[in-house]
């Protein structure tokens, strides 16, 4: 290789020993899959560096197999194993409720054995959860990592957000889930249900989010419990600290050793990874390396080039997931050079700057670049406030006067639908599309309303800048600071970012670009522990965190962002009632006021990046 650099390279066959069992702590079973080395059709003695994956999604599955022969013909040991309560594994399933012991002892087992040399674990999401619960548990022979987009505290993110529940994600992965659990593969009647709701999803959510018994997920009741559980429990409680659920809480304990994280600006755990990397960074000696590429979700999805309706050039898509994978174990478990070290840490696709046009798949070429970075959050950016003004403006200077503030009413009846955003979707088309979308297309919600621009309907206040006269970029976490009042004693407040396109021939009315969003609940605006109700009539200062992104304002553009009171089905109805979340029985049309005068200058705070 070049520069003297090395690594693995297919000199094996492999073997693979199904279903080999390992005793838990309370005596449970659970079963993993090894792929070990191999050579005429006999496993080569002799200890190996090994890799372990624990997932919910079936130890045999293509994706895994794919991965235990690619890495065992390169000189590794691959271990999947299922979880408890999972495919071939003993046990009750509970979502993110026993990895970290049942990780620990698996730890303490393949430590144990004679083939083991030292043990480095992978995953993404579910997977990458289960790495994070078993490493703040110290476990033997722990070397190494690669956490691909996982999270940090599921209440913060993913589950819930700002006080809202992020009902699409939950209820779609719950009903995934459950239409593979172990109830419904035994019981053919069960799983037909099941299966049939997960077909026809999209006619499930209303304004008002579905009742226990109401659907099939009642034939699976630990499943059902589980999303309700997460639907109501909106307060900060014990539920949620967990090592699974709520790395955050347990990051201290977490061990000194060199971690590889992935991530996308439209995944749903950018916010997650990008704290985690902060945090680690702040703690540890040894080395972290953080790729942010431009898909829903990782692994597979590496190798893709879009997100939702938009393209980012073939430049945008990473070799495959594995030899991803296999340069950072060279270098961390073999200590062969391939390069890493000397790289900077960071390597992020900044996007925006393409034609603007639409591709031959009918997809925006967004376009963008690969770019790397020594730090995050950049040390360079310059938090820049661009202020919501009268007449729907977004400029660099606050109004001088006090103005009449903006005002609308939400319905909680006919909430703002969700189109696009940062999450992944689960083959639900219609229900909930994760990536970018034209924001004047209408709803991907699945509603059968009349489609037309969201910017059109009364309940969603628009801010734009003029023409960008020069480009911009945006690189970072995204604040807005506003001022608002509402009627109602509890309500929701919602903001968008967007980039704005000119008309082109492909786009008449040109192109709505959504970047990022974010939501809070106001009965959680002052921490999430206990609730506070507003007065209504009352003002309010509130800031609200939207992802992270990283994008290209080209010059003719222009910088929007959208604030209204409801994004659904991403995020649960607040009803403006002030009941139990998830509980509640009656709606409330709330009068909404944003404020954006002199003595209150509610505004977007963008990360800058100045031009060299």
């Amino acid at each position: 290789m070049s520069r003297g650099f090395e690594g693995s390279f297919h000199q094996f066959d492999f073997v693979l020993e199904h279903d080999v069992r390992t005793e838990m702590f309370d005596g449970s079973i659970l079963y993993s899959d090894i792929y070990r080395p191999a050579l005429d059709g006999e496993a080569v003695e002799g200890e190996w560096p090994v890799l372990l994956e624990r997932g919910p999604y079936d130890k045999s599955r293509l994706a895994h197999s794919t991965t235990g022969r690619f890495f065992a013909k390169r000189g590794y040991v691959y271990v999947i194993q299922d979880v408890r309560g999972r495919y071939s594994s003993d046990g009750e399933f509970e979502f993110l409720r026993n990895e970290a012991d049942d990780g620990l002892a698996t730890m303490q087992w393949l430590a144990a054995q004679t083939w083991c040399q030292q043990i480095g674990t992978l995953g993404i999401s579910y997977t990458t959860a289960t790495q994070q619960a078993l490493a703040v548990k110290n476990p033997p022979k722990l070397s190494t990592q690669a956490l691909f987009d996982g999270p940090y505290n599921y209440f913060r993110q993913t589950m819930r957000h700002g006080g809202a529940c992020e009902y699409g994600i939950a209820f779609q992965y719950v009903v995934f889930m459950a239409r593979v659990s172990k109830k419904a593969l035994a019981e053919p009647n069960v799983k037909a249900e099941l299966d049939e709701m997960w077909a026809s999803l999209t006619s499930w959510p209303g304004h008002q989010a579905i009742k226990p018994g109401e659907t099939a997920l009642a034939m699976t009741p630990d499943y059902e419990k589980w999303f309700f559980d997460m639907l109501t429990t909106s307060e900060f409680t014990d539920y949620w600290v967990t090592p699974d659920l709520c790395l955050e809480e347990f990051i201290d304990d977490y061990p000194d050793i060199p971690l590889l994280l992935e991530t996308s600006w439209f995944g749903h755990h950018i916010t997650a990874t990008l704290w985690k990397y902060e945090e680690l960074k702040k703690r540890h000696k040894t080395p972290k390396h953080l790729v942010i590429g431009t898909w829903l979700h990782g692994g597979d999805m590496l190798a893709q080039s879009w997100a939702g309706d938009v393209d980012f050039g073939p430049e945008a898509a990473l070799e495959d997931n594995n030899s991803l994978r296999l340069r950072w174990f060279d270098q961390h478990m073999k200590g062969l050079r391939t390069g890493l070290d000397t790289e900077p840490p960071v390597r992020l696709f900044v996007m925006g700057g393409g034609s603007g046009r639409r591709n031959s798949v009918g997809r925006l070429m967004h376009g963008g670049r690969w770019r790397d970075e020594h730090e995050w959050p950049l040390a360079r950016v310059v938090d820049t406030p661009l202020y919501l003004r009268a007449g729907g403006k977004l400029e660099t200077e606050a109004a001088v006067d006090d103005g009449v503030p903006s005002k609308f009413e939400f319905d909680p009846t006919n909430p703002v639908p969700t189109v696009g955003g940062n999450f992944t979707n689960y083959g639900t088309s219609g229900f909930l599309e994760g990536g970018g979308y034209n924001q004047l297309s209408g709803t991907m919600s699945g509603d059968s309303g009349v489609v037309a621009p969201l910017e059109d309907r009364p309940d969603v206040v628009v801010f734009r800048t003029e023409p960008l006269t020069e480009a911009v970029e945006v690189t970072g976490a995204v604040r807005c600071r506003l001022w608002v009042s509402s009627s109602a004693i509890d309500t929701d407040f919602t903001v968008k970012l967007i980039d704005e396109y000119p008309p082109n021939s492909d786009y008449p009315k040109g192109y709505a670009l959504n970047l990022g969003d974010s939501i809070l609940r106001m009965r959680y605006r002052n921490g999430f522990t206990e609730p506070e109700f507003m007065n209504p009539g009352t003002i309010y200062e509130i800031e609200l965190t939207l992802q992270a992104t990283s994008n290209y304002f080209a010059a003719g553009h222009c910088i929007r962002v959208d604030i209204s009171s409801s994004n659904f089905p991403h995020f649960d109805v607040n009803p403006n009632t002030g009941e139990p979340l998830g509980r509640n029985e009656r709606f409330e049309v709330a009068s909404q006021s944003l404020f954006h005068d002199n003595s209150r200058p509610s505004r977007l705070v963008l990360p800058v990046v100045p031009p060299i």
